[in-house]
């Protein structure tokens, strides 16, 4: 076996860390078209850890005067994203689960905020709260990860 089949990769320090983080969710954030058309604000981003936020539109509302829960779902799943890919290796969701447990209203802010809870080998599980701007929780969402090839701050081949 050559020296090198084993050799270590430097342990980043936090402020690598952090660094990074920010570069993969700048990087990710300029492909992320959904993210931008809903007016989704990334408001941090660090190692395991995302919070993003969007102000319910008109167009976001439902047939009960509510925000939808494909909007509610979409912004979890945004924020659980950018927490899982903050350790700029490609990653996607392998399962996810939601429970509803309040309405949001036109003209509210809801925050979404996903925390890493266990991260081995490629796969990951991150809990995301998604709360209105008072701190009501409207939905609590579980994602689990799988990580796939590459670097999230690598370019991508356009087709």
């Amino acid at each position: 076996m050559s020296e090198h089949a084993h050799a270590h990769v430097p342990e980043l320090t936090p402020a690598e860390a952090e660094q990074l983080a920010q570069d993969a969710a700048n990087a990710m954030w300029s492909r992320d078209h959904v993210a931008q058309s809903m007016a989704m604000a990334l408001d941090e981003v660090r190692p395991g850890f995302a919070r993003l936020s969007m102000v319910i539109r008109q167009d976001m509302v439902n047939g009960h005067a509510i925000c939808h829960g494909g909007m509610l779902f979409t912004l979890a799943d945004t924020a659980f994203a950018y927490a899982c890919n903050s350790h700029n290796h490609n990653t996607v969701a392998s399962a996810c689960h939601i429970d509803f447990l309040a309405p949001s209203h036109l003209g509210e802010t809801l925050v979404a905020e996903a925390h890493e809870r266990a991260l081995s080998g490629r796969a990951g599980v991150y809990d995301v709260t998604v709360s209105t701007a008072k701190g009501k929780t409207v939905a609590l969402f579980r994602g689990k990860s799988a990580r796939i090839k590459g670097e999230v701050t690598a370019s991508l081949v356009q087709a």
